[in-house]
């Protein structure tokens, strides 16, 4: 997977961390996953690099700016990174294939990216997008990384399979979100019977209405301020991805 040698890393040039062994899927240097995860990670690309021979590696760094990096967005340091270690192979017989992903996570940097070889163009924006959106970034925003982690190699997987992404998790507010409203709708439901229109219904009604507004436009904030966005053996990047940041 890694038959194109390359010279060792350069100051000042080169991405100073080492290059992935033969089918070594896992670089994770922040320490972010257990041991668990990470057995099931490598399970997953390995068995995807054999049946689409698409590798998937996964990097975690404490910090750009500690592996030659400093003032650098995590779309260049990933592109960087891709290309200095060609993740992924050119071509298979003579057809043009680069098909590799990387997904890469800078701790402190807060910043999470998803990099994909130039065979896939940029069809697949949209999915690295909501990958890192629905799977990624809610689970790393609740501390657990190693399941934000898992659960995008497991996208990709699936996205590189042409299968159906899995559903979104849960909020923790959903089911008492649930339990509240049928517990304002029993409310309302009595008041109206009780008092008719002058009940107090109406009043949690409209406190209600006015934190699901707030609520929307948190949200909506969040989203707008996010939007500025073998293993190695001769591919290059150039075919999209996504970013996210929590």
């Amino acid at each position: 997977m890694c038959s194109v040698p390359l010279p060792p890393a350069t100051a000042g040039s080169d991405i100073q961390i080492e290059r992935p062994r033969d089918r070594e899927f896992v670089r994770d240097l922040a320490g972010k996953l257990d041991a668990q995860s990470k057995a099931h990670i490598q399970d997953v690309c390995d068995r995807l690099l054999k049946d689409k021979a698409t590798p998937v590696v996964v990097v975690t760094i404490e910090s750009m700016a500690r592996y030659g990096g400093d003032g650098s967005s995590i779309e260049t340091f990933a592109t960087r990174l891709f290309d200095q270690w060609q993740i992924g192979v050119s071509s298979l017989g003579k057809n043009p294939w680069n098909t590799g992903i990387l997904l890469l996570i800078s701790k402190s940097d807060r910043g999470a990216r998803i990099e994909l070889g130039a065979g896939w163009e940029r069809r697949e924006d949209a999915l690295c997008q909501q990958i890192m959106d629905e799977q990624i970034i809610p689970r790393f925003k609740a501390g657990d990384f190693s399941a934000g982690i898992v659960a995008g190699v497991d996208s990709l997987d699936k996205m590189a399979r042409k299968l159906k992404l899995p559903p979104p998790p849960r909020p923790s507010w959903f089911f008492p979100a649930i339990v509240g409203s049928i517990a304002l709708s029993i409310f309302t439901a009595v008041s109206l019977r009780r008092s008719g229109s002058n009940g107090w219904a109406w009043v949690f009604w409209g406190v209600a209405f006015a934190l699901l507004g707030y609520f929307m436009w948190a949200v909506l904030a969040r989203a707008v301020s996010r939007a500025t966005g073998g293993i190695c053996g001769g591919g290059f990047s150039g075919g999209g991805g996504a970013s996210g940041s929590w």
